[in-house]
């Protein structure tokens, strides 16, 4: 057992474990790494699906994220307010997309352990042990380091096994580890470290060129599972009305940074499959293409929800235009009856009281035509001077006092 414990063995061990049965349900360490990355994709499905979520909502948004761009181009900290308020209107995580996209990461690192230490985690010796094993083959065989490098020097030693069982029989506490670890996979062993220098002809052949192939296959998938992501979540850009907006999509910002980081991280997956053990390659490559599969998947399951969305939007705009449209033909039906722009006056106030005046006059009319039919005669109303100035001939002048006979001579 492994004596050292420490955090990252909480995935270490487990997958150790799960690599050696099914290595041994197989008999093949290319079919258990194959198996082994369609597990680990199963179980993070879940996880992939709410990034896949997050990045498919923050890809239709676009066309709303450009313009808040454009209306604030100048003031950085409004745009990025906006943007937020945006997020949360929609319930978007600005890192929800990019942390579920890490997960797989978190597997390749303890994986790349337990690929790394084979004798300590898949066939499950403790340090100690394993130290001895290393001793015992290394004083029987010096050159055994020298053929590569030392980091993986268990990688080296698990095929092996099987011819220092005697030897091993009192140091190592499982049995079955002395049957050691074959790495041969389609004819290319997965425990080298893959070597460009194929074109010397001493080495032409297909251990050499296969095992060359593992980084480039590695690179292929992962570029492919890249591409068909960004094209898919590219097709969901609807703008407001639920159109597909391809120029939106093409403009946006993590357009931009998917196409730099599909260029970026298969160089990076080269460079790395050309310093470690085949192994990881052909893990990547599955995982390439299992992703593809997978984001092909989770994109037509999420898009039959997001394409009602867009119809639902398509159907209000519509009737919304069709709304203005008919507003449109009742002002210009008002302007062609009405070229000249006259208006009355339809104040509520002033239509109460022309409307109490007309039952006052009414009123007024009925009775005197009740009192002329009996005979009676009613007494006019007195006018009520309404002049400004109280003087009737003078309705307009400033002073009171006027008196139109002071200067009037009585003979």
């Amino acid at each position: 057992m492994i004596l050292a414990f420490q955090l990252s063995d909480l995935i270490t061990i487990p997958f150790g474990y799960l690599l050696g049965w099914l290595y041994q349900l197989t008999s093949s360490y290319g079919l258990a790494l194959i198996l082994f990355a369609i597990l680990v994709k199963l179980v993070l499905m879940p996880a992939s699906a709410k990034g896949k979520k997050s990045t498919m909502k923050m890809s239709r948004l676009t066309p709303q994220m450009n313009l808040i761009r454009e209306k604030y181009a100048n003031d950085q900290q409004k745009m990025n307010t906006a943007i937020q308020e945006l997020y949360k209107k929609e319930g978007v995580s600005m890192t929800g997309g990019c942390l579920w996209s890490l997960l797989p990461l978190l597997v390749l690192l303890p994986l790349y352990s337990v690929v790394r230490q084979p004798i300590i985690y898949m066939l499950h010796e403790s340090m100690e042990t394993t130290s001895a094993i290393m001793n015992t083959i290394k004083e029987a065989m010096p050159d055994l380091v020298n053929s590569g490098n030392l980091y993986y020097e268990q990688m080296l030693a698990a095929p092996l096994l099987p011819q220092f069982a005697e030897e091993l029989k009192g140091i190592v506490s499982n049995p079955q580890t002395l049957e050691g670890l074959n790495f041969q996979f389609l004819g290319i062993d997965l425990a080298r470290i893959p070597n460009i220098a194929i074109w010397n002809w001493d080495n032409f052949g297909w251990a050499n060129w296969g095992l060359l192939l593992m980084p480039v296959l590695s690179v292929a998938s992962q570029f492919v599972s890249m591409f068909v992501m960004q094209k898919m979540n590219n097709s969901l850009v609807t703008n407001e009305k639920g159109i597909q907006d391809q120029e939106a999509a093409k403009e946006s910002q993590m357009n931009k940074t998917n196409k730099t980081m599909m260029y970026i991280m298969p160089l990076m997956t080269l460079w790395i499959g050309f310093t470690v053990p085949a192994a990881l390659s052909l893990y990547w490559f599955i995982q390439g293409v299992v992703s593809t599969v997978s984001d092909a998947y989770l994109t037509a399951r999420y898009r039959k929800i997001y394409d009602a969305e867009d119809a639902e939007r398509l159907k209000r705009a519509l009737e919304e235009e069709r709304l203005e449209m008919e507003k449109e033909r009742l002002r210009a039906q008002k302007r062609a009856e009405n070229p000249d722009g006259i208006t009355e006056n339809t104040s509520k106030k002033k239509l109460q009281k022309a409307q109490q005046r007309e039952e006052a006059a009414a009123k007024a009319a009925a009775q005197r035509e009740y009192a002329a039919k009996r005979g009676i005669i009613l007494d006019e109303p007195e006018k009520k001077d309404t002049s400004l100035s109280g003087i009737p001939s003078r309705p307009y002048c400033k002073g009171r006092a006027y008196d139109p006979n002071r200067y009037h001579r009585e003979d």
